[in-house]
C-alpha cells in the first residue's frame, strides 16, 4: 500500500499549502515504505559563469503543483506503485565546496544506506561528484547516464580540481563510477580545446555528441543508452542545458543548437526505461534568467518522468 504520496489536487487546490514537490509529504525523517526522496541541493559556487542555480530547487518545487497523478506516456500512474516525501534541502557551505561536498555526501549517504532512490534538484553539476561518492559507498563502483551539453571532464578550473566542469574526472580519478558502462549525451558547443571530446572518450565514457543524436534518431540513441548500460547500477544526472535554450534558457552555460522539450522528455522515457537506478539528479535550474520559469517547470516534469520510471519498475516487480 503507498502511504505517502501528493496531496490529491481535485481535494486540495494546486495553487495553495505548503510547495513540496507535487505536494509530497515533507519529512527529515524517512519513513518506512518510503521508495524515493525529492531533495534540494542549493550550491551554485561551484559555477565558472553565471550563478543563481541555488534558487533552483525553489523554482522546481513551485512549478511541479501543475503537474498530475497519471503519466499517460509511460502508461503508469506513480504513487499507485511507490511512495515519496520531498526531504527539503541538504546542508550546505556557500561558497565552501570541499565543505558542502562532504555536508551532501553524509546527507545522500543516510538515504541510500536505507535503500531510499534519491532525485536531487540542484544547484550547480559540481553537486554530482558528492551524490557519487554516496552512492559508491552503499553499492560501489556505479554506472553514469549524463544527459548535458558539457562532458564536465576538465582537469582542473585556474589550478583547482573542484568545479561544476570537473565532477566526472575527479569521479573517475576516485574510482567511484563504472565507466565501461557510462555513457554522456547531447555534447555539443564551442570547447576550450580540439581535445575537449577526446579527453573524455580516453576516459572511459561512451560519448554522444547532439549531432550524433540528430544522425542517429532519437530510438537508436535510447537503445544505445541501453546496451551501455545493461544490467549495471545507475546513476542519472540531467544537466538542463541539456535542451536547447529556446526551450530552457534558465541555466547557467547555455548552448544552442540542442533538443526541444519533447526530445528530452522522450530520451529519458526510452533511454531509462527499465534500468537499475540507485540515483538521479536534476542540475543547473536559474530561475532568474528564466522567463515565465519554462526551466523550471520542464525540470519539474523531467523529475515526474523519473518518479515514473521508478513505479515502473516496481510495478514489473
Amino acid at each position: 500500500m503507498v502511504e505517502y504520496k501528493p496531496l490529491n489536487p481535485l481535494e486540495v487546490p494546486r495553487f495553495s499549502e505548503i510547495r513540496t514537490f507535487m505536494h509530497l509529504p515533507y519529512s527529515k525523517e524517512i519513513p518506512e515504505g518510503v521508495d524515493f526522496v525529492v531533495l534540494g541541493i542549493p550550491f551554485d559556487t561551484g559555477a565558472s559563469y553565471r550563478v543563481g542555480a541555488r534558487y533552483g530547487p525553489e523554482a522546481i518545487r513551485s512549478q511541479s503543483l501543475v503537474l498530475r497523478s497519471h503519466n499517460p506516456v509511460l502508461g503508469v500512474t506513480p504513487f499507485e506503485h511507490c511512495s515519496g516525501i520531498d526531504y527539503g534541502d541538504l546542508p550546505i557551505v556557500p561558497g565552501f565546496i570541499e565543505d558542502s561536498y562532504s555536508a551532501i555526501e553524509k546527507g545522500i549517504f543516510s538515504l541510500v544506506e536505507k535503500g531510499v532512490i534519491p532525485i536531487a534538484m540542484g544547484g550547480d553539476h559540481s553537486i554530482t561528484l558528492a551524490e557519487l561518492r554516496a552512492v559508491a559507498r552503499k553499492y560501489g563502483a556505479v554506472a553514469l547516464v549524463q544527459f548535458d551539453s558539457h562532458t564536465d571532464t576538465d582537469p582542473d578550473y585556474y589550478g583547482h580540481r573542484y568545479n561544476h566542469g570537473t565532477p566526472f574526472i575527479r569521479a573517475v580519478e576516485e574510482g567511484i563510477l563504472d565507466v565501461e558502462h557510462s555513457i554522456q549525451v547531447g555534447i555539443r558547443g564551442s570547447t576550450y580545446s580540439k581535445e575537449s571530446i577526446r579527453e573524455a572518450i580516453d576516459l572511459g565514457f561512451e560519448v554522444v555528441t547532439s549531432e550524433e543524436v540528430f544522425e542517429l534518431g532519437i530510438p537508436a540513441v535510447a537503445q544505445k543508452i541501453q546496451e551501455v548500460v545493461g544490467n549495471a547500477l545507475v546513476f542519472v544526472t540531467f544537466d538542463i542545458d541539456f535542451v536547447d535554450p529556446a526551450y530552457a534558457p534558465g541555466t547557467g552555460t547555455p548552448e544552442v543548437g540542442g533538443f526541444t522539450s519533447r526530445e528530452a522528455l522522450q530520451l529519458v522515457r526510452e533511454g531509462l526505461k527499465g534500468l537499475k537506478f540507485v540515483g538521479f539528479d536534476l542540475v543547473e535550474v536559474y530561475p532568474q534568467y528564466d522567463p515565465a520559469l519554462i526551466t523550471a517547470l520542464l525540470a519539474a516534469n523531467i523529475i515526474f518522468e523519473f518518479i515514473s520510471l521508478i513505479a515502473l519498475n516496481k510495478q514489473r516487480d
